[in-house]
């Protein structure tokens, strides 16, 4: 008998990501790991909840909402500046920063758009607003050593 899901086991999944046109967004072969049952945000919790009870090879396919995902899009995180303002290496659609908000929060900001002479960096998670599904598939499944434990449960994986 395979070794199933439960908690406390160490999980290994690879995954696609698919938005709601069906379109893959992301793909990963190479496993990502987390300790099933900590529900310490690691995975989303309808997602943790899809894998419960798997064993090794066997695949799940899950819808999440915007709102179960990587949330609605806060268009007070979009700023659109002269982009003479902005440092030389950021002057391309695609160039990121980190940048620490007036509460102390770290946001992670993409260029979005360049018009001329404007510039829009977004701090929305790409996929913020979309609905999408993941397609995952079981790698390992074992217990963890106390490494691991000490390592996963300070890491957050979407």
């Amino acid at each position: 008998m395979s070794e199933r899901i439960t908690p406390h086991k160490l999980v290994s999944i690879a995954y696609t990501i698919r938005d709601s046109r069906g379109d893959i967004v992301e793909h990963s072969e190479l496993p990502i790991s987390y300790i099933h049952g900590l529900n310490d945000e690691q995975l989303f919790p309808k997602i943790e909840r899809a894998l419960d009870g798997l064993s090794v090879d066997e695949r799940a396919e899950v819808h999440l909402l915007a709102s179960e995902a990587f949330g609605e899009r806060d268009p007070d995180l979009t700023f659109t500046d002269q982009i003479e303002n902005a440092p030389e290496e950021l002057r391309f659609v695609g160039a990121e920063l980190d940048a620490e908000s007036d509460s102390g929060e770290v946001l992670h900001f993409r260029v979005t758009h360049i018009n001329g002479d404007e510039i829009t960096i977004d701090a929305n998670h790409p996929l913020a607003g979309e609905d999408v599904t993941f397609v995952l598939r079981v790698t390992e499944i074992r217990d963890p050593t106390l490494e691991e434990i000490a390592e996963i449960g300070d890491t957050v994986v979407h």
